[in-house]
């Protein structure tokens, strides 16, 4: 048997584990069957000797949290959570890739028990991994009282050659490694082999060294096909770590047991094939016959931690009760926040804007997000290094601590890739609301964290400023154009660019009542206008994602200019020197169009009446889209080529951002029905 070092037992679940795997794959004629074969032997000792959970009670609070990184290696996660007794029947791991499984190609968050994150996108788990990190430590220092250990648990993350040569994997290193996160532990599973062949084609570095460098503790396991041993004592050592993360190296050979493809690419992602398949058994001294077989034996093994842990559950149980009777308010804290449930009175800081001022909605968003932090204490979040310039900071809070988990701001530094994932990774664990902040065009750097944040309905606060060309003398790369309709067309996400100070009260609202979805804040860098709701319709219709802010005081309604942001002052303005002409035109403020889709035909008819077909939207980017409220007849003002530098005003008036347009375009709209005017 291929695994000399280990007892016969601990061999045979390993090899369990490994077959399950492969027949899987086989099955489905699809998949990735490298990774599972040299990396059972870490996820065994792992699971069996250290990592803390109830399959019973999937969602228990204090479990440890296991991210398998590299996606594409699915078939271990799901045999691991077979085998250890998730409700994962065998029948599933028969399905595998197949549709209404829930065993997918890549493991996903919600369809699947034990499954802690979607992971695939390669990078994304190592970083997740820190933001669960991240709320552990930061609920401890919360929630933790003496002789109340209600949060205590390790965050473990299996990561791969591809993971770490991901530039979201080093931004998340350092800042882990900085922040001091000792519960935080990554087995690498360093088999030196990657798709396109032996990875010393692209990746020649010293892994370990950059670890090191960036204050991780660092251990080499260098048989990790078969020294189990050797994998226990660097799993124990890591948690005894308490003041860095841990980096666990372990030289694998991808494909082990295969006797022609092991160690080579051609097992990374195909399957082995029945003839391969069946000579890889014979190598493992595989006794069972047929397909998907768990032997007796290592059945039995695989359960016997389930004692152990119900014990420690239970005992957790009863250290919670006993908290809870000491510190009734708290857990009533602990329980809205683990529910994602507002208390009475979580609005009550929010601050009102009077009319007459100006002030840029992200300095609005500030104030906003200050008051619901007063009455919110589990939230936590931070920015890409610009809280000064995107009103993102927490006053009077300290800077997170990953060793004490004491602060509230959480200093990202320049790492926005890493900080959209960091945030989902404290929104997959629970107990805290996140946020994150920077200036919209860097939105792409955030691009994979914000995809995944929506195709998992992780309720993520994205604030992004500097909305615009507006922003000025920074010039065409800070200046963001085609963003908004980037956003607007991902599925899942909510995009609200509000238009003043309340319509940016509101927009935070909404966020914060989501709870099945990311929100997107686009916020201006410019002053603008607060609104005069007496006159105007109020901005608690922002819900709508579409209504009427104001229509003509005398006439028939004969155009309608549509905005977004900034560009509904214009509108407003707009509308009064048409009025002055004789022409009366309806203003729609539009900061969202995932809530305007939302509304019933009633709502969206009584916005925006098939009748009236001269439309004008106006918005300072793309025009790609606007077609769907402008209809054939419309016309879309905005922007469809890069800006430039000088200051804003200029910018947006050289771009043909001017009432004189927008009252022009609309003439030309209405045609011969305007002359006599």
């Amino acid at each position: 048997m291929l695994m000399s070092q280990a007892s016969t037992l601990d061999a045979l679940c390993v090899n369990t584990i490994r077959t399950l795997s492969i027949d899987a794959i086989e099955k489905a004629n699809s998949g990735h069957p490298g990774l599972p074969l040299g990396a059972a032997p870490m996820a065994y000792v792992l699971w069996q000797r250290h990592l803390t959970h109830t399959p019973k009670h999937p969602d228990w609070p204090n479990r440890d949290r296991f991210i398998l990184s590299p996606g594409h290696g699915s078939a271990l996660l799901y045999s691991l959570l077979h085998l250890y007794g998730y409700d994962l029947p065998l029948d599933e791991l028969r399905n595998f890739r197949q549709w209404g499984s829930k065993t997918p190609g890549h493991p996903e968050f919600g369809l699947t028990p034990g499954v802690e994150a979607t992971t695939g996108p390669l990078g994304q788990g190592t970083a997740n991994a820190v933001g669960m990190a991240i709320a552990e430590r930061f609920l401890a220092q919360r929630y933790n009282r003496p002789g109340h250990a209600i949060v205590d648990h390790f965050t473990y993350a299996l990561v791969s050659d591809g993971d770490l040569m991901e530039g979201i994997s080093q931004e998340a290193a350092s800042l882990a490694g900085h922040l001091g996160l000792g519960k935080l532990i990554y087995l690498y599973d360093s088999n030196d082999v990657t798709l396109d062949g032996p990875a010393s084609l692209h990746f020649t570095e010293d892994v370990a060294a950059r670890y090191e460098s960036n204050g991780w503790h660092v251990v080499t396991v260098e048989n990790g096909d078969e020294d189990l041993n050797a994998l226990d004592e660097a799993l124990t050592a890591a948690k005894a770590e308490t003041q860095k993360p841990s980096l666990i190296v372990v030289k694998t050979t991808i494909g082990f047991g295969s006797p022609n493809k092991a160690g080579t690419a051609s097992c990374h992602g195909a399957p082995l094939g029945k003839e391969e398949l069946d000579a890889t058994k014979r190598a493992l001294a595989w006794e069972g016959t047929g397909d998907f077989q768990v032997p007796a034996e290592s059945r039995e093994h695989f359960g016997e931690p389930t004692a152990t842990h119900t014990q420690t559950r239970q005992a957790w149980t009863e250290t919670f009760a006993a908290w809870e009777r000491e510190f009734p308010e708290l857990a009533a804290e602990w329980k809205a926040a683990h529910a994602n449930a507002l208390p009475e009175g979580w609005d009550a800081a929010i601050p009102t804007f009077e009319v007459g001022g100006k002030i840029a909605t992200r300095s609005a968003g500030g104030k906003v997000l200050n008051g619901l932090a007063s009455k919110l204490p589990w939230l936590i979040g931070g920015d890409a290094d610009l809280s000064c310039s995107t009103k993102t900071g927490l006053d009077g809070e300290a800077s997170f601590d990953g060793r004490t988990g004491h602060g509230r701001n959480i200093r990202y530094g320049v790492r926005e890739h890493a900080m959209g994932a960091i945030a989902n990774g404290i929104a997959y664990h629970g107990g805290a609301r996140t946020f994150t902040g920077t200036f919209f065009v860097f939105s792409d750097y955030m691009r994979p964290a914000m995809r995944l944040a929506a195709m998992n309905h992780l309720p993520v606060t994205f604030v992004f400023t500097h909305d615009s060309v507006a922003v000025g003398e920074d010039g065409p790369t800070h200046q963001p154009v085609e963003h908004l309709q980037s956003l607007r067309a991902m599925p899942g996400l909510i995009v609200l660019r509000p238009c003043d100070a309340n319509e940016t009260v509101e927009a935070w609202r909404v966020s914060m009542q989501r709870t099945d979805a990311p929100t997107v804040l686009v916020l201006s860098r410019q002053n603008v206008p607060t609104l005069d709701r007496e006159v105007m319709a109020p901005a608690t219709h922002l819900g709508r994602g579409g209504y009427v802010l104001h229509d003509p005081e005398e006439g028939p309604i004969r155009a309608i200019l549509i905005g977004t942001g900034a560009e509904v002052h214009l509108a407003v303005q707009a509308q009064r020197e048409l009025a002055a002409q004789g022409i009366g035109v309806r203003v729609v403020s539009m900061p969202s169009w995932e809530l305007f889709e939302e509304q019933d035909a009633a709502w969206k008819e009584s916005v925006l009446p098939a009748a009236i077909t001269a439309r004008v939207s106006v918005e300072a980017g793309a025009t790609f889209g606007w077609e769907r409220y402008l209809g054939t007849n419309g016309v879309a003002i905005g922007i469809d080529r890069f800006g430039a530098s000088a200051p804003g005003n200029v910018v947006l008036e050289e771009m043909g951002f001017t009432s004189d347009r927008v009252v022009r375009t609309v003439r030309t709209l209405l045609g011969s029905d305007v002359l006599s005017h």
